[in-house]
């Protein structure tokens, strides 16, 4: 095996077969999120993730829906050995992109331990191997290049931030423990280059939704994985909505928040936010079913969301270890377009472990 392959390789982390007793710091309710620190890497805690989707049109008119994911863990694995091969943390990326044209879902990722310039996670940006996104002047910008397509991208801000849950402390069961920091940007303007197949396109107008999210026990045991939804609203406002399901798919928690074009938020508690199905597809790959085709209640409103395709499945089992349906979504309400946004459909394939 090639040293670069041995040092990014997570496998290689069972190496020393010693897992030491790490304390994560829990998230607690009232600790006010500070900026620009929080933007930044929190390497005490257990899962972090940087997470951006959108929509894109390029100058010729073509459309696509965009991801890019940047992981944080810390495993609590040979904290106490001085070697420099220890994974103390370990990153992971993940970037896809929808294109009805080709029909599928094209991906790719990255997996590496921090150190030996293969992948950090600091104030400023996050890395792994050549894919890397940075934040600067309140603005972000994304590179990726996959086997199938490259990002050249810039994220700007036209929104405010939102504060997901009671000020960025977003519950995800009954316990209090089980609990996430977390923040989203909407509404950021997209500019830049996609290529794809070696096609390189600019893009003329887009829109896209960054969630930063950190959290040391963010599912309960009893919860199998999760449908979460971020659109990016006609009317200028931005809607959230997300449930936890438990081992036979009924909702374990939920919960979600909305802010209005004029800039009030709601944040809805569990009974107020529901998923129902209302068509499935099955994976010719793996077998898996998804209900790529839902109706949501948010409090009062209620829409539909259908995919710009079915075919929007990623296998991540290279890095993360799961496979899951995130994909490019249009809502609809009463007939009438309501926002464009993306469904993530987690544990369909097995229960999800973070």
């Amino acid at each position: 095996m090639r040293r670069r392959e041995f040092l990014a390789s997570p496998l290689a982390l069972f190496a020393q077969g010693a897992f030491a007793q790490v304390r994560y710091p829990a998230v607690r309710k009232g600790v006010a999120l500070a900026f620009p620190r929080d933007h930044g890497s929190h390497p005490d805690y257990h899962t972090e993730w940087w997470y951006i989707t959108g929509w894109v049109k390029t100058k010729a008119g073509a459309e696509f829906g965009l991801q890019v994911t940047f992981f944080r863990s810390r495993p609590g694995v040979g904290e106490a050995n001085p070697s420099r091969f220890a994974p103390r943390q370990l990153l992971f990326a993940h970037a896809a992109l929808s294109d009805a044209r080709i029909g599928r879902l094209l991906h790719d990722q990255r997996a590496a331990r921090e150190g030996f310039g293969l992948a950090a996670a600091g104030e400023s940006d996050v890395r792994v191997d050549d894919w890397r996104l940075e934040r600067s002047a309140d603005a972000y910008s994304a590179r990726v290049a996959g086997r199938d397509f490259e990002f050249s991208l810039r994220f700007r801000p036209t929104q405010p931030l939102l504060l997901e849950g009671e000020g960025g402390y977003s519950r995800k069961g009954p316990d209090l423990a089980q609990a996430s920091y977390y923040y989203s940007q909407p509404h950021l303007q997209v500019t830049g280059t996609i290529a794809v197949r070696g096609e390189s396109a600019q893009i003329d107008s887009g829109e896209a939704w960054l969630d930063h999210e950190w959290s040391s026990e963010a599912m309960a045991k009893e919860a199998a994985g999760w449908d979460w939804v971020g659109l990016n609203l006609e009317d200028g406002g931005a809607l959230m909505a997300f449930r936890m399901r438990d081992r036979k798919g009924a909702t374990y928690w939920a919960g979600g928040t909305h802010r209005g074009p004029e800039g009030s938020v709601r944040v809805f508690p569990p009974g107020e936010i529901g998923f129902t199905a209302l068509r499935e597809w099955r994976s010719p790959r793996t077998g898996t079913t998804y209900p790529v085709s839902m109706r949501v209640r948010a409090g009062v409103m209620e829409f539909t969301l259908e995919p710009s395709m079915n075919d929007q499945e990623l296998d991540a089992r290279a890095s993360t270890g799961t496979i899951y349906w995130e994909g490019a979504v249009q809502a609809r309400a009463d007939g009438k377009p309501l926002g464009r946004g993306y469904l993530e459909l987690t544990g369909y394939w097995k229960p999800l472990k973070l």
